[in-house]
């Protein structure tokens, strides 16, 4: 009997002004209201004559991190994919890009100024 392939996720999101694009092997609705659970972050292999800047920050940014919470209205888009390719962090003003992040909220941090 044939071992059943591992499913990868591809999951990109905005943080911080940018485009991530991680790959993961569990993605489902977290039990925190809102958001995405991402479990088992994968990045490539790493072989000592090719070294990627952008996916060794991406390492650098979430070593240690078993589980990560995305808020749903950060993901752009998450597909589940054959294999898994190279994780990597855009500005999202790229020229190439069309995507803009959801509106956010209609009232500023601190609350609607009329309230008294």
């Amino acid at each position: 009997m044939t071992k059943p392939a591992k499913n990868v996720y591809k999951v990109i999101f905005h943080s911080q002004g940018k485009v991530y694009e991680l790959y993961a092997g569990h993605v489902r609705q977290g039990d925190l209201y809102g958001f995405i659970e991402v479990e088992e972050l994968a990045f490539g292999e790493q072989s000592g004559l090719l070294v990627n800047p952008a996916e060794e920050r991406l390492q650098a940014e979430f070593a240690g991190v078993r589980r990560t919470f995305i808020p749903l209205h950060a993901v752009i888009r998450i597909d589940e994919v054959e294999k898994e390719g190279i994780s990597k962090i855009r500005s999202s003003s790229d020229s190439a890009d069309n995507i803009a992040p959801f509106p956010g909220p209609l009232y500023p941090p601190g609350g609607r100024k009329d309230k008294e």
